[in-house]
């Protein structure tokens, strides 16, 4: 019913513009009428709603006649012959446009009603020479026949428009469903209750209205094969280790304030995964997650929030890791169901500090094409302590890259990493990985202070589906800072390839190519890297279930240490991943 009211509203203007301008013509100039046009009248008025006629097809001719006497003697009831005045022009077809009648302007004080009776409803015609004389007078009998074209087309527009609303033969068949599948709809309105009942005791049970936690488990088997590597052949010995077995732990805290920003508190406990430098011999060969502290303690505390529209800004005092505010453009291969090696991850002297990292960072969207992001970050270490450096007086490192994207598929970063350490810090240039020329490239033990520019191309192309090919280039040139002065060169690299979906939904396929970390220049004798090792690897990641990966890896690690006088490394690994 509101449906059939809200159509005939719709339709009322048609009445109403057509009676109001119509009428106001007519007061324009009143036309007594002396000849009455009886049989014409009847023919028009005599027109059914089947047949709707039009103002153009009803309207009479002009009748100017002056009075006689004759006329003035003639009763109500005598009969009407002829209609007079020939000299007024016959009307033409129905127009389309007001546009379309000459003697129209928007000027005019009734414009928009006749636009609307001639554009929306087709009610009005116009003369043969392109007029619409809307200053001259209009009989009673005109105005009658230019009525009952409104009203068809009222009539007309309200059939339309009511066509679709339901009927009793709608109404009965809807009954007869609800009779044939009351028991079920029964059924599905009680696990509907129970449902709700079951929600509401979430709601009121649940551990935080503003925090959720989300956590992963690893565990992984695994061992080495290969002669242990030395910067000396003559002290190169047999592989001894140990087939070992090592988890970690990680449960995190993720806190929204405002449905836009998160902080993010991370508990890790494991059981110290072996650093692979020591069975090994080499940096090279060391897992992304190896050598972590035993027992349980703070991993990650840090905030991120929008500010404006294009701004997302990330400040913390641990873990304020590149990678947690910056793009690397190596999803498909590393992560926690990618690549097991630490130097497979992602580009090692860019995104690795060597430290926790407490700072402030933030990412700026100009468009879909480019994005800024930038960052400082400092030992965490040293940053709380204002005896040690604090927040800028000890090592740092400070980030910017500009993010490219030409396509959707195609994505490009190009990023300048500033690092500096202090004297006795422990810390190293390689992000744990490459060879000891370029892990501290001036003395193993890192005594002096030293910084690094460092200069990063990555990019990720999705050339498809099923396919994924990225990489990375990293240049740096070093300098030590106290003591003598010293420089020297490093250079990394890589090729990669992923297969999403290899084999089944959710599985992929992977392989890695590159350089590992590689002193290619040092002005202190005997620290520059004579060969070039290569690192090789390929893995499968198997899913189980959403929560359950199984990722068998396998590496080698040609002539360590970039020396052709060691022999390859070969490592090899399964980590079952539990993410909840």
């Amino acid at each position: 019913m509101s449906k059939f009211l809200w159509n005939y509203f719709l339709v009322i203007p048609t009445f109403v513009s057509s009676f109001l301008m119509i009428s106001s013509v007519g007061n324009a100039a009143e036309v007594p009428i002396t000849s009455p046009a009886t049989n014409q009248l009847q023919n028009s008025l005599s027109k059914n709603k089947d047949n709707a006629t039009t103002i153009a097809q009803e309207l009479p001719r002009n009748v100017e006649v002056e009075k006689t006497s004759e006329a003035n003697q003639q009763t109500a009831e005598t009969p009407v012959t002829q209609l007079t005045n020939s000299n007024t022009p016959d009307l033409t077809g129905q127009v389309t446009s007001v546009s379309q009648l000459s003697d129209v302007n928007p000027s005019d004080w009734a414009f928009q009603a006749l636009q609307s009776l001639v554009e929306r409803y087709g009610v009005i015609a116009g003369y043969p020479d392109g007029t619409f004389k809307g200053n001259r007078a209009l009989t009673r009998y005109e105005f009658a026949a230019g009525l009952n074209a409104a009203l068809d087309r009222l009539n007309e527009l309200i059939a339309t428009n009511t066509a679709d609303l339901v009927r009793k033969e709608d109404l009965a068949t809807l009954q007869k469903l609800r009779e044939q599948f009351a028991g079920e709809l029964a059924t599905l309105r009680g696990r509907v209750d129970t449902l709700e009942t079951r929600t509401a005791r979430v709601e009121a049970q649940q551990f935080s209205t503003t925090t959720k936690l989300v956590g992963d488990a690893i565990f992984v088997v695994g061992d080495t094969f290969g002669d242990r590597a030395n910067n000396t052949p003559a002290n190169d010995t047999n592989d001894s280790t140990n087939t070992f077995f090592g988890y970690r732990a990680r449960l995190a805290l993720q806190t929204s304030f405002t449905g836009r920003d998160q902080l993010t508190t991370q508990l890790t406990a494991g059981n110290n995964i072996p650093n692979l430098n020591n069975p090994a011999g080499t940096h090279m060969a060391r897992f992304t997650f190896d050598g972590e502290r035993e027992g349980t303690y703070l991993s990650q505390l840090t905030y991120r929030f929008p500010l404006g529209a294009n701004t997302t800004v990330w400040i913390g005092p641990r873990a304020l890791q590149p990678a947690v505010f910056t793009p690397t453009l190596n999803g498909a291969i590393g992560g926690l169901n990618g690549a097991l090696s630490r130097f497979a991850t992602f580009n090692p002297t860019i995104y690795r500090p060597g430290f926790d990292g407490a700072g402030l960072a933030f990412a700026y969207k100009f468009n879909n094409q480019f994005q800024l992001n930038a960052g400082y970050i400092a030992d965490n270490n040293q940053a709380a302590n204002p005896g040690t450096g604090g927040l800028f007086g000890g090592s740092y490192l400070a980030l910017a890259q500009l993010t490219i994207s030409p396509s959707p598929q195609l994505d490009i970063g190009l990023t300048y990493t500033r690092k500096y350490y202090t004297a006795n810090s422990g810390l190293n240039l390689t992000g744990g990985t490459g060879s000891r020329n370029a892990f501290r490239p001036f003395d193993n033990s890192a005594t002096n202070a030293f910084s690094a520019d460092n200069f990063g191309l990555q990019f990720n192309w999705r050339a498809s589906r099923k396919l994924v090919l990225g990489g990375w280039f990293g240049y740096t040139e070093a300098h030590q800072e106290s003591g003598r002065s010293n420089d020297a060169t490093i250079i990394n690299g890589a090729l990669t390839l992923a297969l999403p979906d290899f084999g089944k939904k959710g599985n992929v396929a992977g392989f890695v190519i590159g350089v590992p970390p590689k002193a290619t220049s040092n002005s202190v004798p005997g620290r520059k890297d004579p060969d070039t090792s290569l690192h090789i690897e390929t893995f499968y990641t198997y899913r189980v279930n959403d929560n359950i990966t199984v990722t068998p890896t396998f590496y080698v690690i040609t002539q360590p240490e970039h020396n052709s006088a060691n022999d390859a490394i070969w490592v090899g690994a399964v980590r079952t991943s539990f993410s909840f």
